[in-house]
Formats: C-alpha cells, structure tokens, sequence
C-alpha cells in the first residue's frame, strides 16, 4: 500500500538555483572517468555547485553517468555539455543529467531538452542569439567563446539586455575570471584551473566574492 503522505517529487533544478551564490561554474571535459569525479569532488569541496560534463561521444557520456552518481551521493545536481542534436540530448538523459549546456543555440535542441526536464543552456555570441534564445524562454545565457567576445561584450551587452544572467566559458581561469564578472558576467566557467594548484587558491578567493549583480 502507497504511503498516505508520499514525500513530494523534486521538480527540475533551475540556474537560478544552481548559481545561487556562486559564480563559477565547472566543465570537466576529456578526461577519464575517475579523473573527472576526482575533480568534480574538489569543485564541489570549494563550494562550486554547478559542474558540467561534455557527452559529445559515447565515452563522454559514460563519464557523466560516473559524475552523476557522484554527484547523487553529495546531493549535486550534474549537467550534460556539448549537446547539439536529439542524440547527444538521449545521451545525457540517459546519464541522469540534471540541465543541458551547448556551444551555440539550436530551437529543436533546446525545446526537447526543456520538455524533457532539463533546464538549457545556449550559447550565444551576438544580440540576434540573444534574442532568438529568450524567445524561447531561455533565461540563463552561455557567452562563448568569452576569450574571443572579451570582457567589453558583456558590458556591450549590459545596455539593451540588462535583465539577461550570462555565464563567461571558454578561455576563462582563476586569473582572468574577476575581470569578467567585473564586466557584467554573472557567472565564469573553468576546467584547468581546478587542475592547477597555484590557481585554486584565486578560484577560492572568487568564490568568496559571491555572485555579481547584472
């Protein structure tokens, strides 16, 4: 017999939730299983809520599966990276991903991936992206690549679109981060700095900071 009061079934995580607090994302990309949960483990010990893992072979995607499990035994929602077509998207269902993040914004990609329970984040490089990506209802925004767009995009950006939350990815670490955020990036993606020992303790000191206000 079915319990009378069943505990309520979580709904699907949101950016808002995930970055809450904190700045920096993290993207695990290329490496072996146990080397990935290794480091995904050290971004959570820092406090870095938010890590992402790229499915964008079969491999990868076992991957994730191992940094999911990971993740369920501390409570830490996992996403899937790189997904740019339905299959990629099955994939990191499959893996038990909690969001979905891409390079560039395809509508089929993320409507399927929203319908599936998996919040989306698109990338996007110009003001007809971003715009094309919050008529679909999109509210978090991937700027990528943030090395090549550099940090006057984003305070380019701050005028007409002053409501949109852009996470900074690509070419971003401990070092450069804090000029990102300063520019008007809510939130920074790294991989290498949580690699680097004289990085971690810069990468501490900006998660100190809190989130920045848009």
């Amino acid at each position: 017999m079915a319990p009378l009061n069943p505990a309520p079934v979580p709904g699907p995580v949101t950016f808002e939730e995930l970055f809450a607090g904190v700045p920096v994302m993290a993207i695990l990309r290329g490496m072996p299983a146990g080397r990935t949960v290794e480091l995904a483990v050290r971004a959570w010990d820092l406090g870095i809520e938010c890590v992402e893992v790229p499915v964008q072979d079969e491999a990868a995607g076992r991957v994730l599966a191992e940094v999911v499990a990971a993740g369920a035994e501390r409570g830490k929602p996992v996403g899937a990276g790189t997904v740019t077509s339905a299959e990629r998207l099955a994939r990191a269902v499959a893996a038990g991903a909690a969001f979905t993040v891409a390079p560039g914004l395809d509508a089929r990609v993320a409507r399927a991936s929203v319908e599936a329970g998996l919040p989306h984040l698109p990338g996007v490089a110009t003001p007809t992206d971003v715009q094309a990506a919050r008529a679909l209802g999109l509210d978090w925004l991937k700027a990528f690549p943030a090395s090549v767009l550099g940090t006057g995009w984003f305070r380019a950006m701050r005028g007409p679109f002053p409501e949109v939350p852009f996470v900074a990815t690509g070419g971003v670490d401990a070092e450069n981060a804090a000029a990102y955020l300063a520019a008007g990036a809510r939130v920074v993606a790294v991989g290498s700095a949580l690699e680097d020992p004289e990085q971690l303790p810069r990468l501490a000191a900006l998660l100190s900071r809190g989130p920045q206000p848009n």
